[in-house]
């Protein structure tokens, strides 16, 4: 769509070329036509010295369309001018304002309306202007050799340019007018992606706060947890919650992990890394987050795949699996595939939860939106905005369209380097393999 919206102008002139050309081709056919059927004795060397003037200008235009840079609207009003005045300068040669072909000036204004500023549309309708008075005082008149016919032959001209000038007007108004429909198509969505961006980084200034002000608070946690597992090593009392200390440890270290990650994503530019190796410390971390959670990894990823991003994506399959695990604990799946074409990488995440409600279904991902389970659904959010600045996108559908229950996440993100696999390459990868935690 940017593409349209920077390259609107050159259409614009482009369009402007070929209807010169064909006006050309109809400016030789009708001079033929009278000269040769009517008996309209016309002065040919110099009514073709003005169209061979035009074909040339023509010539120029096409190699400036051919050229990268977009022209300004002193140059599309050149062209029109010039139009103007080769149609004057045809005019004077041929009756002036008793030729029926006259009127041609209206399409010419209709698309310099269509173009152009409104003042310099007004200077084009006062030099327009300005020619047809002139022509109304001094022009060549029209030598036939029959005059008694003169009535029916301007009445027959005056048919034919109506009807060019309908189609004119119609073809290129109508033409601008998608143009621009497109444009404003484009500067909305535009407008949508900033907004939506906007909201994203306000919401990731304030993690970022918080996760900048739970840095105190978890580090005293931590020391008393420290001692806490000393103290159970002496004290009886103590023995029985060993377990418990264990895992807020590890519930600890899941923490301090996160905040390892956010200061690592904010100083380094890159963190690329293969998609197997990756994938299964991922999958190790999130089963310490969840540990009465069921989580079951499907198959084994594609071999020789990399990754742009992996804390990127590690956060949007953290936030997909944690929904996942708040909807149903008895049953959650992560698979990692190729797609089809081979140009992108594909994870899907699955649960035996209740499933989507109908209501949420527009609004999940696109705002912050409340859910059946509790959450606020700014996760998600978040999830879908750094998919979409990865250049990638995730899918929500139910896991069986006969029996709507279980959600299925997928998140589909491009290769790293954009790089392609063909079939072939996917079959190389590793055998299917499957692991369980219960």
């Amino acid at each position: 769509m940017t593409h349209r919206i920077t390259n609107t102008g050159r259409v614009n002139l482009g369009h402007l070329f070929w209807l010169r050309s064909l006006a050309i081709i109809g400016q030789l056919v009708t001079i033929a036509f009278v000269q040769i059927f009517i008996g309209v004795d016309l002065p040919l060397p110099a009514m073709l010295l003005v169209i061979g003037l035009e074909v040339l200008f023509n010539a120029l235009t096409w190699w400036r369309v051919s050229q990268q840079r977009p022209e300004s609207n002193m140059e599309l009003f050149g062209q029109i001018w010039v139009d103007l005045g080769a149609l004057s300068a045809l005019l004077f040669l041929s009756g002036g304002t008793t030729n029926p072909f006259v009127s041609l000036y209206l399409p010419s204004l209709a698309i310099a309306a269509a173009v152009l500023p409104w003042h310099l549309m007004a200077w084009l309708a006062a030099f327009a202007v300005t020619c047809y008075a002139v022509l109304g005082f001094d022009s060549v008149p029209l030598n036939l050799d029959n005059p008694a016919n003169l009535f029916d032959y301007y009445r027959a001209g005056m048919w034919v340019n109506f009807m060019v000038s309908v189609g004119l007007i119609a073809w290129f108004v109508a033409r601008m007018s998608r143009a621009l429909r497109l444009r404003d198509a484009a500067l909305g969505e535009a407008q949508q992606r900033l907004l939506h961006d906007e909201r994203a980084v306000a919401l990731g200034v304030q993690a970022a706060t918080v996760a900048h002000e739970i840095g105190t608070p978890l580090s005293t946690i931590a020391m008393l947890s420290e001692e806490l597992r000393d103290a159970a090593r002496s004290d009886q009392g103590l023995a029985p919650y060993s377990a418990d200390l264990e895992l807020l440890e590890q519930q600890m270290t899941l923490c301090t992990s996160a905040l390892a990650r956010l200061r690592s994503r904010a100083s380094t530019t890159t963190n690329r890394q293969p998609v197997g190796e990756w994938l299964e410390s991922f999958g190790d971390q999130w089963r310490l987050r969840h540990p009465h959670v069921k989580f079951e990894r499907i198959g084994a990823p594609p071999a020789e795949v990399s990754l742009d991003d992996t804390v990127a994506v590690s956060q949007i399959l953290t936030i997909l699996l944690d929904n996942a695990a708040r909807a149903s604990r008895d049953h959650v799946t992560l698979s990692c595939t190729l797609a089809s074409r081979g140009d992108q990488i594909v994870f899907e995440v699955c649960d035996a939860g209740p499933g989507i409600p109908a209501a949420l279904r527009g609004s999940l991902g696109a705002m912050p939106v409340d859910s059946t389970q509790g959450g606020h659904g700014v996760g998600l959010y978040l999830a879908f905005s750094a998919a979409s600045r990865l250049k990638g996108s995730i899918e929500l559908t139910d896991v069986s369209a006969i029996k709507p229950r279980g959600t299925r996440a997928v998140l589909k993100l491009p290769l790293a380097g954009g790089r392609k696999f063909s079939g072939a390459g996917r079959q190389g990868a590793a055998p299917s393999n499957t692991e369980k935690q219960a």
